[in-house]
C-alpha cells in the first residue's frame, strides 16, 4: 500500500457540507469581495500562460464576472474561509481569454490545483449531462451550491455520481519477474503502448472480484491474491481509479480480441527499459496516471504480495 498523492488528488479545499445548507450564506459568499472563480469553457479551464510559456489557473475575482455570462456557477468549497467557485462560461462572456485541456493542464500544476479542478471538471460535466430528471423527465434544477439537482416536478434528488474503475497490474507469480499489460482496440492498437488493464466494477461486485473478472475477461488469466495500492480521481468525466496489484493463478493468456488488441507478459527489464523511455518496442503510460505508479511500483520491488 502506499499514501502517494496522484494527479487529480489532494484537493485541499473544504467542502462545506453544512454551509451548503444555507442558501442566503452561499448568496453571501458569491459576493465576498475574496471569493475566486475559475471560468472554463466547454470544460476547458482558464489558464494564463508565463513567460517561459508554463500555464496556471486563471483564477478570477467577482467585479471580473458578468452574471449574464455564466452557464453555472457551483460552490467547491473554502480554504482558510476563502470561497471558491467554479463557473461554465458562454461563448460571448469567454472572450478572447485563454483555456486548456485539463487532461493536458494538470500536469503543469502542483497537487493541490490538480485536486481542485478535478472536482470543477467533474461537476460542471455532470450538471450539463443531467438538465432533465430520470424518474419522471421534469427539468431539475440545481441547489446546495451544485452539490446535488432536484426535479421541478416530482422534487426528485439526484446526486453526482462517481464511477469506480479497477485498474490491475498483475504478476506472474509471487515476487515474479513479469507482469501482464495490454491494449485496446482503437486509436492505440497499432502502436507499442501497453497498460495495466482496467474495468468499470460491476453492480453487487467487491474490488477484489472486478480485479478477477476483468483480467479473466480480457487476458483469460485467473487470478488469486489482490491487494489495493492506491486510487486516483479522473475526471473524464467522473471515474475513481482504484489501484490493485494482483498474483495470476494462471499463466496461458486468451485474450478477447474484440475489445484488445494485445495481452502479453513482459519483463522487469523491458518495463523498467520502457519507464525511462528507452524501450523502442514498448511504451507505458507517464506519470500523470495510475497505471504509471502501479507498473513502477513493481519494477522498484515495492510491491509485497
Amino acid at each position: 500500500m502506499t499514501d502517494q498523492v496522484h494527479t487529480f488528488a489532494g484537493n485541499p479545499l473544504d467542502r462545506g457540507e453544512a454551509l451548503r445548507r444555507d442558501e442566503a450564506q452561499l448568496a453571501r459568499l458569491r459576493e465576498d469581495k475574496n471569493a475566486l472563480f475559475l471560468p472554463f469553457k466547454d470544460l476547458h479551464a482558464g489558464v494564463r500562460t508565463g513567460a517561459d510559456g508554463s500555464q496556471q489557473l486563471n483564477w478570477l475575482q467577482h467585479p471580473e464576472l458578468d452574471p449574464e455570462g455564466c452557464e453555472q456557477l457551483i460552490f467547491l468549497g473554502t480554504r482558510d474561509r476563502q470561497p471558491y467557485f467554479a463557473v461554465a462560461l458562454t461563448e460571448q462572456a469567454a472572450g478572447d481569454a485563454e483555456f486548456a485541456d485539463c487532461r493536458l493542464l494538470a500536469g503543469q500544476l502542483p497537487g493541490a490545483d490538480g485536486g481542485i479542478l478535478a472536482q470543477a471538471r467533474a461537476q460542471l460535466d455532470w450538471h450539463q449531462r443531467n438538465p432533465y430528471c430520470a424518474q419522471c423527465g421534469g427539468a431539475t434544477r440545481a441547489e446546495r451550491g451544485g452539490q446535488i439537482r432536484r426535479c421541478s416536478q416530482c422534487k426528485r434528488h439526484t446526486f453526482p455520481r462517481t464511477d469506480p474503475v479497477a485498474i490491475m497490474l498483475i504478476v506472474d507469480r509471487p515476487g515474479g519477474d513479469r507482469c501482464l499489460l495490454g491494449k485496446s482496440q482503437g486509436r492505440m492498437a497499432r502502436t507499442n503502448f501497453y497498460s495495466a488493464l482496467a474495468g468499470f466494477l460491476d453492480q453487487g461486485e467487491s474490488l477484489e472480484e472486478a480485479v478477477r473478472r476483468e483480467v479473466w475477461e480480457e487476458a483469460g488469466i485467473r487470478v488469486g491474491p489482490v491487494q489495493y495500492h492506491s486510487s486516483q480521481p479522473w475526471p473524464f468525466p467522473s471515474q475513481l481509479m482504484i489501484g490493485c496489484h494482483g498474483i495470476a493463478d494462471t499463466v496461458e493468456i486468451n485474450f478477447d480480441e474484440v475489445e484488445m488488441a494485445d495481452v502479453s507478459w513482459f519483463s522487469r527489464d523491458e518495463v523498467a527499459r520502457a519507464i525511462a523511455e528507452g524501450n523502442s518496442n514498448l511504451r507505458v503510460p507517464g506519470p500523470l496516471a495510475i497505471a504509471h505508479h502501479l507498473i513502477r511500483a513493481w519494477v522498484e520491488e515495492e510491491v509485497t504480495l
